[in-house]
């Protein structure tokens, strides 16, 4: 890395970087500052991507806590996203910038929150969407919507995804893809699909043989592709295809039940054969892939697909900012990834000559709220959705002096908090909580709402459950989740992150063979060994085979608040990690 002379640093080095930083600075800046000042980009190029994804239905500005634990091993140690804390500033060169400390990396979290507030908000990507595209020139400018989008919130939820299907036509998303999506049933996927103004793609997702035979329609029955693979959109001068890749493993990761007649897949020598028939018939001057694989399958794909010029990915909500390049057989192909919640927006200009790519620039743009007005029209959309369940958002339930947040590979606060009422509600040995990387961050002194319990809860298939289970089997489940997450293959990688246990301890050795990377589960309570002859009631939600019979977890969550009411001195069931000393993934 040529750290401060790459050129797409220079904008947010000099620019978003020399910001003001005031405590309290929403209310102090609004008035003070104009957008130009921090968002107007330098032209470069003669076509304009804007990519956002991951926002998991986050209407509003929030609070975000970048991971303090990102390990990478194999061919991915040490290279992004798998770079934390003050190792991540150095690699890019920005120790001591607070406002690009606060965005990428988890240095000096509460600090730096505190002064410069929440990130992100519909009304506020609205208004920077509106103007880097009226800058640039609408004729040459699309907006990506990498997908996780209709999900991760209470109105999300109790709308099936229609608030941000509003949401994104007033956004004004070009191109869609999806994962999350595919939670909600059929029916109402390819409902709000209609309703989209954006054209949702995936070459990935087929209609099963049997299903075309019992008269499900697909998009082509020739092929059996259940949406449209792929478009070409006019851009300016320049002629741009535009290939969609869902996640690939969401009957896997997610319930088959909702979705019983499309099969999804990684689908590489698929993508392979598309891209060699779009080069050849469309002779488009760009081939960009909107991705929902994650950012190191979206590095193994560049590496054995030729002819993509760049993914634009998501899934793995890895805020990285650079366009990575990765070298095949047929050149180079560039990856990017856009962070998730709303906390980001990618913005990738190119230059086309002569029918081909030559030049680009790359920016990963923070959505700092405090300095970007709300567009009229966004606030009063969101205003109007959460209207009927306002008074059940903001119902406070608890309080909290710790930071409570999601995102690493291992317990974060707010999972042991979800463990932790398992076991207290369900009268459990042991608690697991599914390593589902969507959820915001609660700071300390905050009251806990209803709102920002959803936002950690709120899915289709929420049931909990409280059942008999061997110790043998138990190590089993952890076993499958960490070859999920450390497979040595980034194709047999889910995205997740390390199932959440509550009541139990744990060594793991990321890097030793399936079947061998889990030892010493102790239980918590008593110190003893889990005897794998021995059967421990375990309670846990989220079950992707058939539905559990207890209720919603945040009900069982509200209860376990209810009775606590203040949240203090929490003890984070971490795991013992073997291996990583040294690994700048993990501080």
């Amino acid at each position: 890395m040529s750290k401060l002379s790459r050129r797409e640093f220079v904008y947010m080095m000099a620019v978003l970087g020399a910001a003001p930083v005031f405590a309290n600075s929403h209310t102090r800046m609004m008035d003070t500052n104009k957008l130009e000042d921090y968002y107007k980009l330098k032209p470069f190029g003669n076509a304009r991507f804007l990519h956002m994804t991951d926002c998991h239905a986050q209407l509003l500005p929030v609070y975000f806590r970048e991971p303090s634990v990102n390990l990478g091993f194999y061919g991915n140690y040490g290279k992004p996203p798998h770079i934390v804390g003050e190792k991540l500033l150095d690699y890019y060169g920005i120790k001591g910038n607070k406002r690009l400390e606060y965005a990428y990396s988890c240095v000096n979290f509460e600090k730096h929150a505190k002064a410069m507030g929440r990130t992100g908000g519909f009304a506020q990507i609205k208004t920077v969407v509106d103007f880097l595209t009226k800058n640039f020139g609408e004729d040459k400018t699309l907006l990506l919507d990498g997908g996780d989008t209709w999900q991760g919130s209470a109105t999300s939820l109790y709308t099936r995804g229609k608030d941000m299907v509003g949401a994104m036509n007033l956004l004004g998303v070009d191109v869609a893809v999806g994962h999350w999506e595919f939670t909600y049933t059929a029916e109402e996927v390819l409902a709000n699909v209609k309703l989209l103004d954006a054209e949702f793609l995936a070459q990935n997702v087929k209609v099963k043989e049997d299903s075309m035979m019992n008269g499900v329609e697909a998009f082509d029955e020739d092929t059996g592709h259940a949406f449209k693979p792929y478009t070409i959109k006019k851009m300016g001068d320049a002629r741009v295809a535009i290939i969609g890749q869902a996640f690939p493993y969401t009957t896997i990761a997610n319930p088959q039940r909702f979705i019983p007649d499309w099969s999804f897949s990684i689908n590489d020598d698929g993508m392979q054969e598309l891209v060699d028939e779009v080069r050849e018939e469309e002779k488009p001057d760009a081939v960009i892939v909107l991705s929902h694989n994650g950012y190191d399958t979206d590095k193994k794909m560049a590496e054995v697909v030729t002819g993509i010029d760049f993914i634009m990915g998501g899934h793995t909500h890895d805020g990285v900012p650079e366009a990575y390049p990765v070298k095949n057989d047929g050149g180079t192909t560039y990856v990017c990834n856009a962070g998730s919640n709303g906390k980001f927006l990618n913005v990738l200009d190119l230059e086309i000559k002569n029918g081909k790519v030559v030049d680009h620039k790359f920016t990963l743009l923070p959505i700092f709220s405090d300095l970007i007005p709300e567009d009229p029209s966004m606030k009063k959309y969101i205003e109007d959705v959460r209207a009927p369940y306002l008074k059940e958002l903001t119902r406070e339930i608890a309080t909290t002096e710790e930071t409570l947040f999601r995102r690493g590979n291992f317990n974060g606060s707010w999972d042991q908090i979800i463990c932790d009422a398992l076991i207290d509600v369900k009268g459990a040995d042991i608690s697991l909580s599914p390593g589902f990387r969507w959820g915001t961050s609660v700071m300390p002194g905050q009251a806990i709402t209803f709102d920002d319990l959803m936002t950690q809860t709120a899915m289709t298939y929420p049931e909990t459950y409280a059942r008999d289970i061997s110790g043998k089997d138990i190590k089993l489940i952890l076993e499958d989740v960490a070859d999920n997450l450390f497979n040595e293959d980034p194709f047999y990688q889910q995205g997740g992150d390390m199932v959440r246990t509550g009541g139990i301890s744990y060594r793991i050795n990321p890097t030793a063979k399936m079947g061998k990377r889990i030892s010493d589960i102790t239980l918590t309570k008593n110190g003893q060994k889990l005897d794998a002859r021995k059967s421990y009631k375990v309670a846990g939600w989220s079950t992707v085979g058939s539905k559990s019979p207890g209720e919603p977890v945040w009900e069982t969550v509200e209860t376990y608040l209810q009775n606590v009411k203040h949240i203090a001195n929490l003890k984070i069931d971490s795991p013992d990690i073997i291996g990583v000393k040294g690994n700048p993934g993990i501080i």
